[in-house]
């Protein structure tokens, strides 16, 4: 378990929900035909996401924000030309290869309270903020 507040999405609250009820699913199944191993196997990732929906904190960025929150996206224009979007959503939905970055990573860190204009590094890359979208994933 991290150590970072649970903060999540929308779409991470109905994920999370969404693992736990297969966990039970698979320790059911599991328990029908006396897998054991299945059963522990699944008796551990229903503890897991157990403790992840007890925690979540659901954040809903706000219009009236100024700078850059969790569950926003963000465009970033790099320095090499290319542009790239970023939704940055809690730790368990954090998905680098379709945009989203978990909160707690350093470019989240970088992005957190920066606007449209102001520009970021991290490690040799450079970047300017070029758009910013507060609405929500779809579930």
């Amino acid at each position: 378990m991290s150590s970072e507040r649970n903060l999540v999405t929308g779409r991470g609250l109905a994920m999370i929900e969404a693992e736990l009820r297969q966990a039970r699913s698979l320790f059911a199944a599991a328990e029908a035909v006396g897998d054991r191993i299945a059963m522990g196997n699944a008796s551990r990732d229903i503890r897991y996401w157990a403790v992840r929906r007890a925690t979540a904190e659901q954040v809903v960025p706000a219009a009236v924000d100024t700078g850059i929150r969790f569950g926003m996206a963000v465009t970033l224009h790099y320095a090499d030309g290319r542009e790239r979007i970023w939704r940055i959503v809690g730790e368990d939905e954090a998905d680098a290869a379709h945009g989203r970055i978990s909160h707690v990573s350093p470019l989240a860190k970088a992005l957190f309270g920066k606007d449209v204009g102001d520009e970021i590094r991290l490690g040799p890359q450079e970047a300017e903020v070029v758009a910013i979208d507060i609405a929500q994933e779809p579930n």
